[in-house]
């Protein structure tokens, strides 16, 4: 079982709205830059943006235009979901790279997402443009069924999404796209067509207590392998939440094959993650959905024991 340790809590310089929290609550994706770390959270319109290290509050950097409402159900209708947080080394037109915030899909208002390009230093620069997910994500919903992409990451030549099988009709899978295309698409301003994807696999993860094991992030390594994160959540489907019976941690291999997969120690819902190899060893950084408003999210470490880096 993988033991996490807390670094810091998810605070902010000021609320996203006016009269409320002033933390990051619903955090869903997760990468490291540089000096900082960069979060988005799944009822939010802006990138939370954090120091590497120490405490200091965090800043927000708007993606969309608009507000949401303060009300969590009316809030929760209107969301764009984003869950999930990749880096793109390689992107023409951003020579320091972005970052492609990505939606879940799991309803006609969750279908776009942003690119952020990134200075030198690894923050955020220049002008966010919005991303249509939409044909994609129609042509996965005829493969998959209910759609809820949670995890992102450029691994080599592919971009591989991994889909969050929530409920009984949901399906856990890796789902690979062209890389060079969806790069392509990206600079010239295009929307994602169904032509990127290359393979889609399904994978059953186990269960935590009676509860599936679905996939919620994705981190890659160099070598072509990815990271994970899943969470076992008693829901009915990709829209309610529901009660977390815990969460773990795997690796894929290059193939997209599941190779490692392994608990941790609180009953926490794992949903960003971002992995390095630091003197011979695995480093990841994750950081869990508090589900509650009123809680800030945790920003946890630990390093993968057993796995070769």
């Amino acid at each position: 079982m993988l033991r996490l340790t807390q670094r810091r809590t998810l605070t902010l310089q000021a609320p996203e709205i006016p009269g409320g929290e002033p933390h990051v609550s619903a955090a869903s994706g997760l990468v490291r830059t540089g000096n900082q770390v960069h979060v988005v959270a799944d009822d939010s319109l802006h990138l939370a943006t954090f120091p590497l290290e120490g405490n200091a509050p965090g800043t927000l950097l708007r993606l969309f235009p608009g507000e949401l409402p303060p009300d969590a159900k009316a809030r929760k209708a209107l969301k764009p979901d984003l869950e999930a947080l990749c880096l793109l080394r390689d992107l023409p037109g951003a020579p320091h790279g972005a970052l492609l915030a990505v939606p879940s899909g799991s309803t006609a208002v969750r279908m776009k997402g942003a690119l952020v390009p990134l200075a030198e230093d690894g923050r955020p620069t220049g002008q966010v443009r919005e991303v249509d997910f939409t044909s994609l994500y129609a042509q996965l919903t005829r493969e998959l069924g209910p759609l809820n992409v949670e995890g992102a990451a450029l691994a080599g030549a592919r971009l591989r999404l991994l889909n969050r099988g929530n409920g009984d009709v949901g399906a856990d899978a890796v789902v690979d796209l062209d890389g060079g295309r969806v790069l392509r698409a990206l600079k010239a301003g295009e929307a994602l067509q169904p032509d990127v994807v290359r393979t889609v696999r399904r994978w059953d993860l186990g269960k935590a207590g009676n509860v599936r094991l679905s996939f919620t992030d994705a981190a890659p390594l160099p070598d072509g392998r990815i990271v994970f994160t899943a969470t076992a959540e008693d829901t009915r489907d990709s829209y309610s939440d529901g009660a977390v019976m815990g969460s773990a941690v795997g690796v894929l291999a290059p193939d997209g094959t599941p190779m490692f997969l392994d608990g941790v120690d609180q009953k926490v819902k794992l949903e960003g993650v971002d992995a390095r190899v630091e003197r011979g060893r695995i480093h990841l950084l994750l950081v869990a959905d508090a589900d509650d408003p009123a809680v800030a999210a945790p920003l946890f470490e630990t390093v993968l024991e057993g796995v070769p880096a």
